[in-house]
Parts: structure tokens; sequence; C-alpha cells
């Protein structure tokens, strides 16, 4: 016997989108998932052939669900749910690496600031006191 369909919400957390049920429906509610570019609620029904788009934190992903799934397995079993989408996939690893582009600026300083250093802070903190 084959399961043809499943609630929203279990097949997000099976497919490992989120990392609890009620992580899932939450994001749903919220309006975070669509199926088939309409907002959906957590109890409605997923069916091989749908499209998706999540949205998890700074991510966007727009699948198409392969396989339905109740249980929640390892992350290779969750890959087999669901095909990303070339554009999806090509648009997250964009947003990845401006992030990371963004992020290698900055360097943490190494040890504590010296006494010239904690005086450029305090004057740059205080520039509204006098």
């Amino acid at each position: 016997m084959s399961i043809e369909t499943t609630r929203l919400d279990i097949w997000l957390w099976a497919a490992r989108f989120y990392r609890t049920r009620s992580l899932a429906k939450q994001a749903v509610e919220t309006g975070k998932v669509e199926i088939d570019g309409q907002r959906a609620k957590a109890s409605r029904s997923v069916r091989v052939g749908d499209a998706l788009r999540i949205v998890r934190g700074q991510e966007t992903f727009e699948v198409e669900v392969a396989a339905i799934g109740e249980k929640r397995g390892t992350a290779a079993v969750a890959r087999m749910l669901y095909v990303e989408s070339e554009a999806s996939r090509a648009s997250r690893e964009n947003r990845l690496a401006e992030l990371r582009a963004a992020r290698a600026g900055y360097q943490a300083p190494e040890g504590k600031p010296d006494k010239r250093a904690r005086r450029l802070i305090r004057a740059l903190g205080d520039i509204d006191a006098s």
C-alpha cells in the first residue's frame, strides 16, 4: 500500500525543511510556504507533482514534490522527497556567496584593545555626550 497524499506540515518535517512539525506548521500559518502560488493551511494535502515555494530564514526554495513521506529519515532520504529547480538552487547559492563576501570584510580583533584604541572607541561611542 503506497501513500498518495499527506499533510503539508508532516511532509515539510519529513523532507527536513523544518526541525519540528510544530515549526513547519507555524511557517505554513505565517505564509512562508505556498503550494502552486497560493497560501495553504498546515492540513492541506500534498501530492506528487505539487510545486512548493518555501521561505526559511534568508533562503527561498522552489521545489516539486517527488515522493510522499510521513517518516523523518536521514538527509539523503529527505532529498529524494523533492526536486529543487535549477533557478532556485542558483539563486540560493548566489545569495549565500553574497553573504559570505559581506562577512569576509570584517576581521574581529585578536586581543583586548590597547589604551589608544579604547580612547578612540569611547570617542566614537560618545558623540552625543559632551
